[in-house]
């Protein structure tokens, strides 16, 4: 099953995705996330956390089988295959 946006037409495989992608053409005013260490702006919140590891060197996701660390989930996904 495919899901389609009723305002652009843009086709998802989840729901979820589609749940996600509405929330762009939703009427409402823009909210920034300011990086107060480059000044970067984000829509989103969870982006700014992400973005903050540049400048801080936080590596939270840990391989179990070796001493590499990653500063984001997929990158650890993608060195255990």
């Amino acid at each position: 099953r495919v899901y389609l946006c009723a305002e652009c037409q843009k086709a998802f495989k989840l729901k979820i995705g589609l749940l996600k992608h509405k929330q762009t053409h939703a009427k409402r005013p823009p909210v920034s996330y300011i990086c107060t260490d480059c000044g970067r702006n984000f829509r989103r919140h969870t982006d700014l956390l992400r973005h903050r590891r540049t400048h801080t060197g936080e590596r939270p996701y840990k391989c179990t089988e070796c001493e590499k660390s990653f500063m984001e989930k997929p990158r650890l996904t993608n060195h255990l295959r």
